[in-house]
């Protein structure tokens, strides 16, 4: 029988086992901890329609949850803004950050499910680099995620990806980044 100290997700063994070599040979690097890893994984849904009907941040919250695989916070917002009908402390969104094992398992389901399933998918942006290595990238629809059940939403939500690595360099974490086979177009 198969412990649940036992496991470990398949792109962390990957790590592990290659990815890091290849990175220190490739770079130079004289210490293992200049090696880029990956620190994070934020996942955002904003809900703009909770303005006007509070029961839609909860279909959010739940389907991030479903995505994520642990309960997401609710962003409330900071401001009142008068024009889009905003008071402050009204929920807007839902975010949840991934780290360790859920991170990794997050990734892989993104990589070899989610993005392929994505309408008209040529890659991902090989440009969307911050300048210290996070990578941010956004799904037009929610839906790509096998945890979603089609036939059960009521609404399709866009949502934000935002990976963040240790690497000092937009170089250097689009090779990591790349090992992993994230799909960049240039």
């Amino acid at each position: 029988m198969l412990d649940a100290t036992d496991y470990t997700p398949r792109l962390r063994q990957l790590y592990v086992d290659s990815i890091r070599a290849a990175l220190k040979e490739e770079f130079g690097y004289k210490n293992d901890m200049q090696i880029p890893r990956l620190e994070k994984i934020v996942l955002n849904m904003g809900v703009g329609e909770a303005v006007n009907d509070s029961k839609k941040i909860k279909a959010a919250f739940e389907e991030l949850e479903k995505i994520a695989g642990q309960k997401p916070v609710i962003t409330k917002a900071k401001k009142s803004i008068a024009g889009f009908k905003v008071r402050e402390g009204m929920p807007l969104g839902v975010k949840v950050t991934l780290r360790g094992d859920r991170m990794f398992e997050f990734l892989d389901r993104l990589i070899t499910i989610a993005l392929p399933r994505v309408r008209d998918f040529r890659g991902v942006k090989g440009s969307a680099f911050d300048g210290r290595g996070n990578y941010a990238m956004g799904l037009k629809e929610h839906i790509v995620f096998p945890e979603i059940d089609y036939d059960r939403i009521d609404q399709m939500w866009g949502m934000d990806i935002v990976i963040g690595t240790t690497a000092p360099t937009d170089a250097e974490a689009k090779a990591l980044l790349k090992a992993f086979n994230m799909p960049f177009t240039n």
